[in-house]
């Protein structure tokens, strides 16, 4: 009986410490594509960094044929939506915003250079669309200051990690 308890005990402690892990490298993830999204998204509205600021990445963007209106909305959304990340606030929505832009970046500016980034192509911002993938599936990991997705995720990962009985 004691052999039996130990090795619950150590299954018990092994998923312990597999959530707690996974929770803090969820958030670091979070915590450095926010960053990323945060100045990236300062060099397209407010010219840091050597940036273009917001009328030149309007006007940039606008020579590929993108509305006005859309160029607007990518700027504030990698912003807003890399704040949104950093700082734990809906972070899945955040990460929602920013996978759109990059989705849109590598369509419109980078597809036709193929993958790799030094010659311009989609390598960056796609893997940048899939790091944001997985804070939307596996949430903003541990100290979120607002986690209103927590419902959501905890139904869908009840339903997805049910073990089915044959």
């Amino acid at each position: 009986m004691d052999n039996n308890m130990n090795q619950v005990d150590k299954t018990n402690l092994h998923m312990s410490h597999r959530v707690c892990s996974q929770g803090w490298a969820l958030t670091i993830l979070r915590l450095v594509l926010g960053s990323i999204f945060i100045l990236h998204g300062g060099q397209k509205v407010f010219g840091l960094f050597g940036g273009p600021g917001l009328e030149g990445f309007v006007a940039w963007i606008g020579t590929m044929g993108v509305p006005e209106w859309l160029a607007y909305l990518a700027a504030f959304a990698e912003l807003i939506g890399g704040a949104m990340m950093f700082l734990g606030i809906a972070a899945e929505i955040g990460a929602l915003l920013t996978m759109g832009v990059m989705i849109g970046a590598v369509i419109v500016v980078h597809w036709p250079n193929g993958y790799f980034g030094q010659n311009g192509g989609f390598e960056y911002p796609f893997n940048l669309a899939l790091f944001a993938l997985a804070v939307v599936v596996g949430g903003p990991g541990k100290h979120p200051l607002w986690d209103p997705c927590r419902v959501w995720r905890l139904c869908l990962f009840n339903s997805c990690c049910k073990k089915t009985t044959i």
